[in-house]
């Protein structure tokens, strides 16, 4: 298995941990405090940054990783994760789901799967 595939799926493993978790373990560990989360950089018309670069990591990597062999899986499983874990935040206790975040999950896979087919696009001319 590449260091790329392994990454990915390191990545994924660390976000699903930490989307389930009822409280933010970055805020424990940085200010010592589960209900405070830390802010990479302010958000982008009520969307979410810190989401948009969390997705936008996992999915160059899952695109780097299985482009080649399988696109139409890597680009629908990072789709339906950007989703599914923010629902959960419906369920899931001290967590809170909200459009902003799914927005910024969702413009993280699409940004990457954007650069991803422009990278082909130039590499194959």
């Amino acid at each position: 298995m590449s260091k790329t595939k392994i990454l990915f799926h390191v990545l994924n493993i660390i976000l699903i941990i930490l989307y389930i978790y009822p409280g933010s373990i970055l805020g424990y560990l940085i200010y010592g405090d589960f209900g405070k989360q830390p802010q990479l950089t302010t958000d982008f018309f009520e969307i979410s940054s810190n989401h948009v670069y969390a997705f936008f990591l996992l999915s160059i990597l899952g695109l780097l990783a299985y482009y080649e062999v399988n696109k139409i899986f890597i680009i629908n499983y990072l789709i339906f994760i950007s989703i599914i874990l923010e629902l959960l935040h419906l369920i899931i206790p001290n967590r809170g789901f909200q459009f902003g975040d799914l927005f910024g999950n969702i413009l993280g896979v699409l940004l990457s799967i954007m650069i991803m087919n422009i990278f082909n696009y130039w590499r194959k001319r």
